[in-house]
């Protein structure tokens, strides 16, 4: 199949007219290859959504705590993290369509060692496997899309990326909810499995390629991100249980009475700097970069990656937000998680799907900015409207909101980075899209859990002092230092052990439910500041009409 070269877009042109018509398309290819890069999406995002709905039934059958079980979470998203920006490369060098095959067999390997896995560390190693070949799959979806589709027809098969990670934690919460119910968790893998192989034999239609054995692989490059971003996932993931600043009793260690989250941030940080300079300084000297940086070469550019890492960060915020109150607090199930997600979920799907409908009537920092003030809206209007009933109409009403402003802006902003790249650089476009997602995934979550945390404890304290209820004596019986989100029935729990009588109970229970809603309050007020914020790179967003990936020929 040739391919329509296309001169790529003048972004800062302040003469770019923006009525332009939009190009014409290639002519239309069979959707079937999509069909499989679709699967593959749903594959990695199902299996990341079935490892939390399992936790219960492998500490069950494995006889581990439930913090040696959660390393399979952990474990996973360090591998895709970590590799993703190697993965690129070996795509390049190998070919993407044999580097993909072999990584949905692995991936496929790594289900079967779910499967029968005879204990906890086999689990474990699984899940490595998973990751590892995610963070190949990752990015060699953009170039198999960059490959295979042109002109709407690509603007559609990116859409597709984004809303399959939404519909595939819907039906992972509910298919392994029930799964683990009725039979086990390990039926659950079985559908990863089944998953793989389906797109094992959709992959047979996805056009060929050679790769280039020239690319080389910058190793010295590969270990300073794959440090950075492990220290900073750690780091950010860390900052509730090990402390933000000061080392609590759960840090594993401590540097002159600082947590080491902090400083593993701080580490993060300095590494990520070395990796920009050595590969600015290996560019400079002819050699092969392990992510070629031109992709980031625009304030456009620049700007759809701020976007995308604050889309992530928001969505991640919230997705924790939500089964906190549900599972934690209220003690519901992860099926009723589900039910109260599935709003929000669908929402961001089918808006995914159908934005790029509006590409060829409106730019994209147009529709970045529209976004993010829907985003921010709905937002602010939940920290006004919501209670500690998720199924309220105004509620559901602000995460439809939320959801088609998240939806709108995920595609939007991935759009815009790969049809900005030449075509040869849609595997450096995908790590890059890889590492972001994850970061701001870490970020999004520990910022907001230490948040909540915090206004949780000063709300506490404050209100403790001043209920007329609560006498002196009682407080003091109680750590307030470890202030936590608790349900009702774990607060009844401890009050039980010190001597407060039935109505000093209620009272207590009375106080921790206000404390805990004027929390999730202005939590959400908070993120909803945090959304308006990103209205200033959306504004940054190209002013032109999203077209085909540029192809110029390849460089040498």
């Amino acid at each position: 199949m040739s391919t329509v070269e296309h001169d790529e877009p003048e972004f800062d042109d302040p003469d770019h007219d923006d009525s332009a018509p939009p190009p014409v398309d290639a002519p239309r290819t069979s959707w079937v290859p999509m069909a499989g890069l679709f699967l593959a999406q749903v594959l990695m995002s199902f299996n990341v959504a079935a490892l939390p709905v399992s936790l219960g039934g492998m500490v069950e059958d494995f006889g581990v705590p439930p913090t040696v079980v959660s390393s399979t979470i952990v474990v996973y998203g360090l591998a895709v993290a970590a590799l993703v920006m190697t993965g690129a490369k070996l795509g390049q060098r190998i070919g993407w369509v044999v580097v993909f095959r072999v990584m949905v067999g692995a991936f496929a390997g790594s289900a079967l060692l779910m499967i029968l896995s005879p204990s906890v560390g086999w689990a474990i190693a699984g899940q490595a496997v998973a990751g590892a070949s995610a963070a190949i799959i990752v990015p060699s979806l953009v170039a198999l899309i960059a490959e295979n589709y042109h002109g709407a027809q690509q603007a559609t098969a990116i859409g597709s990326l984004g809303s399959a990670r939404a519909i595939s934690g819907v039906t992972a919460f509910f298919v392994g909810g029930a799964l683990g119910t009725l039979v086990g968790w390990r039926p659950v893998f079985g559908v990863v499995l089944v998953l793989a192989v389906a797109v094992l034999v959709l992959s047979t239609r996805l056009r060929s390629d050679r790769g280039d054995p020239g690319v080389r692989i910058d190793l010295v490059a590969s270990v300073l991100i794959g440090a950075a971003v492990v220290a900073l996932t750690l780091g950010f993931n860390n900052l509730n249980a090990w402390g933000p600043l000061l080392a609590t009793d759960g840090a594993p260690f401590d540097v002159a009475g600082v947590s080491p989250a902090p400083l593993l941030v701080v580490v993060g940080v300095v590494l990520g700097q070395t990796f920009f300079w050595w590969t600015r300084r290996r560019a400079a000297g002819g050699r092969t970069p392990l992510v070629d940086l031109s992709v980031l070469g625009s304030a456009n550019e620049r700007a759809a990656v701020y976007a995308m890492f604050i889309v992530v960060a928001l969505e991640a915020a919230l997705n924790f937000t939500v089964p906190l109150y549900i599972q934690i607090v209220q003690g519901r199930t992860p099926f009723d998680t589900a039910l109260a997600m599935m709003p929000f979920n669908l929402t961001v799907f089918v808006t995914a799907t159908l934005i790029v409908r509006f590409y060829r009537r409106f730019s994209p920092r147009q529709i970045g900015v529209v976004g993010f003030t829907l985003a921010t809206v709905a937002l602010a209007w939940l920290s006004l409207v919501v209670t500690n009933n998720w199924e309220t109409l105004p509620t559901i009403l602000g995460l439809l909101v939320f959801g088609i402003g998240q939806g709108s802006l995920v595609t939007l902003v991935f759009n815009v980075l790969v049809t900005s790249a030449p075509k040869r650089l849609a595997g450096d476009v995908g790590s890059i899209r890889g590492t972001t997602q994850n970061l701001a995934s870490a970020v999004g979550t520990a910022l907001v859990g230490a948040l909540l945390v915090t206004i949780l404890s000063v709300n506490v304290g404050r209100a403790v002092v001043e209920h007329p209820d609560l006498p002196p004596d009682l407080v003091a019986q109680v750590d307030l230092d470890q202030v936590n989100f608790v349900s009702n029935d774990e607060l009844r729990e401890v009050l039980d052990r010190t001597d407060a009588d039935p109505r000093e109970v209620e009272a207590a229970v009375a106080l921790n439910e206000q404390a805990r809603l004027d929390t999730l309050r202005l939590g959400l007020l908070v993120l909803a500041a945090i959304s308006a914020t990103a209205v200033l790179p959306a504004s940054r967003l190209p002013r032109y009409r999203p077209g085909e990936i540029p192809d110029p020929a390849p460089a040498g």
